[in-house]
């Protein structure tokens, strides 16, 4: 039997290579290649490609191109050679939307594990996925009866990081270990994963945090580097990379870019706030497409405004630096963020999400293939 898989970033290359992992455990002859990292590598997987061309954000010729190919090849080897029992798209949806119209074509079953937010954006979706999915293992628990009433297959697994996250780290270790000090408040910036992201909010934390450390000498700063990313700007701040999650359990407050990091954060229940902005053409797109009040997982899941979010043109010097000491020094505040943060592990699953994705293809592997 044979599966591929396909991811486009680095976080689905670590919930994928959990998926592997587990599968390895129920059906060890099963063969397994892919799109992915060094995750996926690391479980065995043997790469069809890497994610170098993959990573990207934002509309210019060479990112069009470089997906062009990379789908047109995918497709080409996975119809005329590799011919897989089953392939599992792993998020990244405009790329995986894409090449499972190919799929479908081609007879080739396709499951898709943590599929697009279209509840979040672009419902529109819905009507490939329709046509396209068969299985949709879904994440969030309000997911699953979406696809079911729209006539799409879905079991929800779980959220993967409930049972995967670290245990919180010890704060004293942690700041002996990176040379922190122990008197002083932590606040820790998570500038994204992507260059784009880079570019348009590397300025405005540090330029936030240089602000803040002048109104407040008991500050101090850290500022996370995603691992993916093996270039990174100069900061003046102490930058950690590889102790991310130790990082965002150990800090006072958080400045984050949008995205998986700020549900991360509200598992370990750390004050925060979430800063984003991009050109003015793709924010005016994004309000465009947008189907939900909120743009933080956080509050998605709640559905109530506990995180700040500063977006596009709120997203200034002044709004971070005031949100941040209200975070730090309102203890009143303080409490009730934290305090309403706690409720996001009890609105998400105690399932093993892995296990749960991994138990839905062994079962249809074994269905379609009875002496497996």
């Amino acid at each position: 039997m044979k599966l591929f898989i396909i991811t486009g970033e680095h976080s689905g290359d670590i919930h994928a290579a959990n998926v592997v992992r587990e599968l390895r455990a129920r059906l060890p002859e099963l063969e397994i290649e892919g799109i992915g990292g060094e995750n996926l590598r690391a479980a065995g997987v043997k790469l069809f490609s890497d994610h170098k061309k993959m990573g990207q954000v934002g509309i210019g010729l060479k990112m069009i191109v470089d997906h062009l190919g990379l789908g047109k090849r995918v497709v080409d080897y996975l119809t005329k050679e590799y011919k897989p029992d089953l392939v599992l798209l792993v998020d990244y949806g405009a790329f995986n939307l894409n090449v499972s119209k190919f799929l479908k074509r081609a007879r080739i079953k396709t499951f898709y594990y943590i599929p697009p937010q279209v509840w979040a954006s672009r419902k529109w979706r819905l009507n490939t996925m329709k046509k396209t999915i068969d299985k949709v293992l879904c994440i969030f628990p309000f997911e699953e009866q979406m696809y079911k009433d729209c006539g799409i297959d879905a079991h929800f697994c779980g959220h993967p990081l409930v049972g995967q996250l670290p245990e919180k780290a010890n704060r004293e270790e942690f700041f002996a270990r990176h040379g922190l000090d122990p008197d002083k408040k932590l606040v820790s910036i998570f500038p994204g994963s992507r260059t784009f992201e880079l570019k348009h909010l590397m300025k405005l934390f540090i330029k936030s945090a240089r602000e803040l450390q002048k109104k407040h000498p008991d500050l101090q700063f850290c500022v996370s580097q995603a691992p993916n990313l093996k270039t990174f700007p100069d900061v003046p701040f102490k930058v950690i990379q590889g102790d991310n999650h130790a990082l965002l359990s150990v800090s006072d407050s958080l400045i984050l870019a949008s995205g998986t990091v700020a549900l991360e954060a509200a598992l370990y229940q750390t004050p925060m706030l979430i800063a984003y902005k991009g050109p003015v053409l793709f924010y005016l797109i994004y309000l465009m497409v947008v189907c939900t009040k909120f743009v933080s997982l956080p509050n998605i899941i709640l559905d109530k405004l506990v995180v700040p979010e500063l977006l596009q043109f709120g997203a200034g010097v002044n709004n971070i630096v005031n949100t941040t000491e209200k975070l730090l020094y309102d203890e009143n505040y303080r409490a009730q963020h934290t305090r309403q943060l706690g409720q996001v592990r009890a609105l998400l699953s105690d399932k093993h999400c892995a296990k749960e994705a991994s138990g839905q293809i062994v079962t249809n592997c074994c269905q379609d293939n009875p002496k497996g």
